[in-house]
Formats: structure tokens, C-alpha cells, sequence
């Protein structure tokens, strides 16, 4: 009986496990079928799809025009536009300032306060709603993403403050996860699309919520829904990813690695992201291949050759790929229009500042040179890699709230020095009784159009209405043979595209330190060891820049008390916390803050991980480092200089000497500052008001990280 017992009890727990597995598997296959979609984009023009993309809407309760500006112009512009997908690239709430530091964002209306709004969350869900019933869309094809404000202050994913989970789209249709991925089939094509959430795993408050944060785990995701279609389609793949972060913004994983880096192995068309607004200008674009870690000059790393193989034994395609930052719906009222067509990436910028548009015109082919063109471009073009019926055509879709009577094209020469128009042809409607969208073409002699410039012709296409209404595109520079058209970052949109903060920010941190220690120690060893003539007597007489630095350093070296509390402060801010606060919505215990990060405990564990934030960190540590302890040392030391050289003054004035000055040295004192100077003392006026701003932005700054971690002051 025992035995029967025994033998029943090992069938239990075998079927058990078995079902366990089963249950798991089932979640697993569901939880890929919520990850992965296939549509078909059913309808012509054949091979081509076109998405609409929006980013950074910000709706606020204090703000409340965002929400109705969406309401009354995305309803109706989806619905003439009919795109395949809608994107939404983050930062779906929050009202956003730009302080005296330029990075200090809020979600209140003194823009400091860091928590969470639920009613701007269901304000949020409301909206959607409704653009989602306007324009008449599958509410299935509307993808938006979390964005560094709809994680401030958010302790766990899934948690009572994590309201993106609960409104969001993404979270209503069950796409928990931060990577999800949509295939558009059309025309023996493949179009992926491939959504990337990257915000913090814990997410702490602004300033220090700025960064993308991907993880290994992420990454290899990512990886993972790039490669689905490798090994099981002969049909040409295009792959398109979409996030909040520019890499730009993007921190590196633990090992080190890179969305770059899983972008550029899979050859990307274009990432699409959001997040810096409009605020540094409107060519924050850039063109990536392998290198430039730290920093990329241009928009373009190297200039384009040809260097025509097409044997089958060739090396194989550089791989690139474009990164196109759009505009931010808060202040811009901006949207984007992607169209790919048989392989060709192109994009529309669209404004509604103005209202609602009648005409929206998008060129998809001939690509503008400057933007949209690839190394891949050149190769297929010399290597006839592509069907060569794809460059026969002109091609533009346009869309119109009121019926088009005529669709023209022009193409200008600019060789001259001037444009003038070497084409004007009409455009015919595409023919197709299920068609998406209005495809119109017009055929053309592409041949006649090689050049070796990439900028010598400019397209231009013209829609007019039933009721008269006339739209035109921007002039744009195009290629035939795929080669690329200069265009230069601003210096802003250098500093927030070109550069790689994540990488620089350690290498500039100790640069500023090492460079703050050397003016204080460096002087004061000169002091010690040697006895060279650093002094105001020495500067007037040399009258030199050298001089006067050394001179000026070396007074505040004098200055014991002063000296020793600027390097005990330098080392403190090293070795201690900066200060402490409440980083999650729900406060609990305060964190601190070293130059390295937050130290935050693990949800969940009892373990602390240190060092969330990184680098985020750097817009307060640089920023005080740059602004307020550098600047702080140098007019300390002038302050001194000056004490120095008013008391050689004021004794040469008075008859009395110093055992060390002789007649004709107070007579050369007597020529090196002005009887103005000396006796009003306006350096020192000057230099104490430079001392009064420094402690005012100090102290603003500190009044509004205590402010935004819920610290009382």
C-alpha cells in the first residue's frame, strides 16, 4: 500500500511539473505574440508604407492647450493622412521650463515639482481616446512609448505610481514590455518597426532622469526583434527602431555596449526618437558609421566616394544607419511623416503652429540628398541593386481634405549660381480602387540627372486643390546616383547631437578637477619651494598675462584660511554626498547624491545599488563645478590681488615705504593703477557684484534640487 502511495505521489508532482511548463510555455508564446505583430498593409501603392510619428506632447493641468490642440488637429490629420502605424515617442505628460541651468524640468506650474499627475494621466487616456475615434484608426496600430517624464519619480515598473502601465496604449493592449516590434507587409516587402523603451529601471526625479539607460537584458531584446526576419524571409526587410533618447543621450549597458552598436550590426534604415524639442534648432539629425565615441563633428562623419564593387565576393555594405530627432508637440505643435518606398526612407516635418493643414505633400522619391541619403544609396545605384524601375518615376504622396486637380513637379539647376528650372512635368494619380493613400508620379529621364554634385538640382512639387487652395514643398537638393549633400550642425546642435555625454562625462569631470586643483596647489608649491618674483611689484613691471595669473593665484595663496577651506571643499565633494532627498513619488526614506550618482535601494531587496543616475548626474556635479566652485576660486583670488595691490598703492600714495620698494618703484606702482581705481576701489566693487551672482545662482539652484526632492527649507 505504501508503494501504491508512493508511486501516486511521484505521478503528482511529475504531472505538476509538466503542466508548470506547459503554463510557462503558453505565457511565453503570448507574451511574444503581444511583442510581435504582422499587418498586412493591404491596399496599393505596392511597396510603400508610410507611419505618422509625434513626441514629447507634455499634456499638463497647467498647460491645458496641449491636450486640446491634439484633440482638434491629430484626430483630424490621421484621419486624411491614413497612416500604417502612429508612433508616440514619449514624454506623454509633464509640463517642461528651461531654467537658468537649461535643464531644469518640472510637472507643476513653479515647474519643480517632480511627482507624478494621475489626472494628467487620465486627461492623457481621454485625448487618445478620441483622436483615436476621429481619425477612424485601429486603435491596435498606435504604439507610445515611456519618456524620461513619465518615469520621474517612479520606484518600479507595475507599481501604484507607474501610471504609464495603467493609460498608456502601449500598457491598455498588454505590451508590458520595453521592447516591442510591428512588421508592415506590402508588395513582397518588409517593413519592421521596432519600439524601445530605455528609461531607468528605478526612476528617480529630474535633473537627474535624463539619460536612456539600456541594460544588457535590453539589448539583447533589441537584438533579438532586429533578427526575426533574417532566417525566415527572402522578401527585402526594411528596419526601422523608434525611442525617446538620441543616442546622444544614451548611457552604455554594463559591459559597455550600445544601441550604436546593435543598430549598426543590423544595418538600420533610421532610428526615430524625440526628446530634446526644438530648442536647439532643427537639424538635429546624424548619419552614424562605426567610430566616433566620444564625439562627431558633423552630420556626417566622412565624406562620400565611390569606390564602385559589385562582385559577389565584395566587401560586404558599410554599415550605418540615420538617427532623425523630431520636434516636440509642447511649444512646436510638430509631427512626422515617414514613407518607405521600395526601400527608399523619406520624412515630412509638419508644423501645425498655424492650424490644421489642408495640403500635406511628402516627395518619397527622389530622396533629399543632404538627409535621407546613404552609403548603401551609392552602392545599389552603381551596382544596379535595386530594380531599376524604382528610379523611373518621380513619386509624392499627397494628401487633401478637398479633392487635387493638379500635382506638378519641378526640377531646378543650381549650376549656374542661380536655379533655374530644367523640368516641369504633371503628375498622374496612381490608379488603384483600394488604395491607403494618393500616390502621384511622373516619369522622367533619371539619366539626365548624374552629377557629381549632390546639391546641383533641387526638387519642388506643387498640389492644387478643387477650391484653388495651392501648397509647395521646400526645395530640397537630390542625387540620382546616391551621393551626399553637405548640411552643418549649429554649434547647439553640435553640443546636444554630435556629442556622446555618456562617454565624456568621467573624462570632463576630471579634467575640471584636475584643472581647479592645479591653480590652487600648483601656485602654492611655487610659493613654498621657489622665490620667484610673483608679486604686484613683478606685474607691473613685466606687465605680462603669465605674470599676472601667477601673481593673482599666488595672493590667494597667502590666504591660509581661505586656501585650505577651497581644498577641503574640492575634497569633500569627492568623497562625501553632495546633499539628500526624496527621489520616488511616494517619498519615503531621503537618498543621497555623490558626483557618481544616487545611492537607492533595490524594490524588492535589501541590498543597495549605488550609483543610479550616471551620468545624468553630470547637468548639477558639471555644472557646479563650472559655474560655482571654478568661477568662485578665480574671484576670490582677485579679490585678494586687488587687497595686495590697493595696500602698495595706498602706502606709495602716502609717503611711507616698504623695505623691499625704492622711489623709483612707487614711481612705476604710481603709473600701474589709476587714481580712479585706487581710490574709488571700482575692481573690488566690481568683483564683490561677480561674487553676489555666483551666490545667487548657487543658491537658486540649491533652492530648487532641495524643492524638487521634497526637502524642507
Amino acid at each position: 500500500m505504501g508503494v501504491v502511495i508512493l508511486m501516486l505521489f511521484c505521478l503528482t508532482i511529475h504531472f505538476a511539473a509538466f503542466s508548470e511548463q506547459i503554463h510557462a510555455r503558453i505565457e511565453r508564446d503570448s507574451n511574444t505574440h503581444l511583442r510581435r505583430r504582422v499587418i498586412d498593409a493591404k491596399g496599393g501603392p505596392e511597396s510603400l508604407i508610410w507611419v505618422v510619428q509625434l513626441s514629447d506632447l507634455h499634456f499638463s493641468a497647467h498647460h491645458p492647450d496641449r491636450a486640446l490642440d491634439f484633440r482638434a488637429l491629430v484626430g483630424p490629420a490621421l484621419s486624411m493622412i491614413n497612416p500604417s502605424l502612429v508612433l508616440i515617442t514619449g514624454d506623454l505628460t509633464g509640463a517642461v521650463s528651461l531654467s537658468f541651468t537649461g535643464l531644469l524640468d518640472g510637472k507643476s506650474k513653479d515647474l519643480l515639482i517632480m511627482k507624478q499627475d494621475e489626472e494628467e494621466w487620465k486627461e492623457y487616456q481621454k485625448v487618445m481616446e478620441d483622436v483615436v475615434k476621429w481619425s477612424g484608426l485601429d486603435k491596435n496600430i498606435f504604439y507610445d512609448l515611456r519618456g524620461n517624464h513619465d518615469n520621474f519619480g517612479v520606484p518600479v515598473v507595475g507599481g501604484s505610481f507607474d501610471f504609464f502601465s495603467k493609460y498608456s496604449i502601449n500598457g491598455q493592449l498588454g505590451r508590458s514590455g520595453k521592447v516591442n516590434s510591428v512588421t508592415l507587409q506590402t508588395g513582397g516587402r518588409k517593413h519592421l518597426f521596432v519600439g524601445i523603451d530605455s528609461t531607468m529601471s528605478i526612476g528617480l526625479r529630474g535633473p537627474t532622469n535624463l539619460f536612456g539607460h539600456p541594460t544588457d537584458q535590453l539589448l539583447t531584446e533589441i537584438d533579438s526583434e532586429l533578427s526575426q526576419w533574417n532566417s525566415q524571409s527572402v522578401e527585402p526587410v526594411t528596419k526601422i527602431s523608434f525611442g525617446h533618447f538620441p543616442l546622444s543621450f544614451s548611457a552604455l549597458s554594463s559591459s559597455e555596449k550600445s544601441l550604436k552598436d546593435i543598430f549598426l550590426k543590423h544595418s538600420l534604415s533610421a532610428y526615430l526618437c524625440g526628446h530634446l524639442h526644438t530648442r536647439f534648432g532643427k537639424n538635429l539629425k546624424r548619419h552614424h558609421q562605426l567610430g566616433h565615441h566620444f564625439f562627431q563633428p558633423n552630420i556626417h562623419p566622412t565624406p562620400l566616394e565611390s569606390a564602385k564593387n559589385c562582385s559577389s565576393m565584395a566587401v560586404p555594405p558599410v554599415e550605418e544607419f540615420w538617427e532623425w530627432e523630431m520636434g516636440d508637440w509642447r511649444k512646436s505643435r510638430a509631427m512626422r511623416m515617414v514613407a518607405i518606398d521600395s526601400g527608399f526612407v523619406s520624412f515630412l516635418d509638419i508644423d501645425f503652429k498655424s492650424g490644421a493643414k489642408k495640403i500635406i505633400i511628402l516627395p518619397t522619391f527622389p530622396l533629399d540628398s543632404r538627409l535621407m541619403s546613404t552609403s548603401s544609396s551609392l552602392h545599389n545605384y552603381e551596382c544596379h541593386s535595386i530594380d531599376p524601375s524604382s528610379y523611373e518615376t518621380v513619386r509624392a504622396l499627397v494628401f487633401s481634405v478637398s479633392p487635387i486637380i493638379s500635382v506638378v513637379v519641378r526640377i531646378y539647376d543650381s549650376e549656374p549660381g542661380n536655379l533655374n528650372m530644367v523640368m516641369e512635368a504633371p503628375m498622374s494619380k496612381h490608379d488603384d480602387n483600394s488604395s491607403r493613400g494618393d500616390l502621384y508620379t511622373a516619369l522622367w529621364n533619371f539619366k539626365a540627372f548624374e552629377d557629381p554634385s549632390p546639391v546641383r538640382y533641387w526638387l519642388q512639387i506643387e498640389a492644387i486643390d478643387i477650391m484653388g487652395r495651392s501648397s509647395l514643398t521646400e526645395l530640397r537638393p537630390f542625387s540620382i546616383n546616391g551621393l551626399r549633400g553637405k548640411l552643418s550642425w549649429t554649434w547647439t546642435e553640435f553640443i546636444v547631437m554630435g556629442c556622446q555625454w555618456a562617454s565624456l562625462y568621467y573624462p570632463i569631470l576630471w579634467a575640471c578637477l584636475f584643472f581647479i586643483f592645479s591653480i590652487l596647489i600648483v601656485p602654492k608649491v611655487l610659493l613654498t619651494f621657489t622665490k620667484g618674483p610673483y608679486s604686484y611689484k613683478s606685474f607691473c613691471a613685466n606687465k605680462g598675462f603669465i605674470s599676472g595669473i601667477a601673481w593673482i593665484l599666488v595672493e590667494l595663496c597667502r590666504l591660509s584660511v581661505v586656501w585650505f577651506g577651497m581644498l577641503g571643499y574640492l575634497f569633500y565633494l569627492i568623497l562625501f554626498p553632495w546633499f539628500s532627498g526624496q527621489v520616488f513619488t511616494d517619498g519615503g526614506e531621503r537618498k543621497y547624491m555623490t558626483y557618481k550618482g544616487w545611492v537607492v535601494k533595490i524594490f524588492g531587496e535589501s541590498k543597495k545599488l549605488e550609483f543610479i543616475g550616471s551620468p545624468d548626474i553630470m547637468v548639477v556635479v558639471l555644472s557646479h563645478l563650472c559655474f560655482v566652485v571654478l568661477p568662485s576660486i578665480l574671484v576670490a583670488a582677485a579679490l585678494a590681488a586687488e587687497k595686495g595691490g590697493y595696500r602698495v598703492e595706498f602706502l606709495s600714495r602716502s609717503g611711507k615705504k616698504e623695505d623691499d620698494y625704492g622711489s623709483e618703484n612707487n614711481h612705476r606702482s604710481n603709473r600701474g593703477m589709476t587714481k580712479f581705481c585706487v581710490d574709488k576701489r571700482w575692481i573690488r566693487k566690481i568683483l564683490l557684484v561677480v561674487c553676489l551672482v555666483i551666490c545667487w545662482k548657487h543658491l537658486k539652484v540649491r533652492f530648487q534640487l532641495l524643492k524638487i526632492h521634497s526637502f524642507s527649507i
